[in-house]
């Protein structure tokens, strides 16, 4: 990334393209729809994270359960008891893993929520930069990520053809 920058940076090139960035999780907190979508993501993460805590008490009342009577029971009961603590334990541990966990509910609900917003800024950005006569937009919030690029820049056919792959293969691989 830091060579392609020095490259567009470099000389000649500084005169002919136009570079600008933005900063999307600053514009994300200016609009009103992103409060609101985050008000629902964290009404969301209350309700199943209290359902959540709601079995694990149901866990540590089995736990209590057996430690206060364990001296009283036979070795199956003990074996039975114990089975149903650990069988209690793992459906709390697949409920966080549903709502939490890297492909879970909330996840996916956020991303629900937050593609259109996202796409009325990439909009956004594209009309303006086409407009003002920008080469390429950064967005600088996280990592650094083009916005736009004009088409006239993508040197993927020159690629290809470098590479041996003529215009019909190239329509034939897309």
């Amino acid at each position: 990334m830091a060579a392609a920058l020095c490259v567009l940076w470099g000389g000649e090139a500084r005169a002919q393209q136009k570079i600008g960035y933005i900063d999307s999780q600053a514009i994300l907190e200016k609009l009103p729809e992103y409060a609101s979508v985050e008000q629902k993501l964290d009404q969301l993460e209350e309700e199943w994270r209290a359902e959540i805590e709601a079995q694990e008490e149901k866990v540590q009342v089995l736990r209590d359960e057996y430690r206060a009577w364990e001296l009283l029971y036979t070795d199956e009961e003990r074996r039975q008891k114990q089975a149903a603590i650990r069988k209690a334990r793992e459906k709390v541990d697949r409920l966080r893993q549903r709502y939490f966990g890297p492909d879970g509910r909330i996840y996916t609900r956020q991303q629900e929520l937050m593609r259109p917003i996202q796409e009325r800024i990439l909009d956004a950005t594209e009309e303006v930069a086409t407009e003002e006569g920008y080469d390429y937009v950064f967005d600088k919030s996280e990592k650094v990520l083009f916005m736009y690029a004009r088409q006239d820049h993508n040197l993927n056919r020159r690629v290809l053809r470098a590479l041996g792959i003529t215009p019909e293969q190239q329509t034939e691989g897309q």
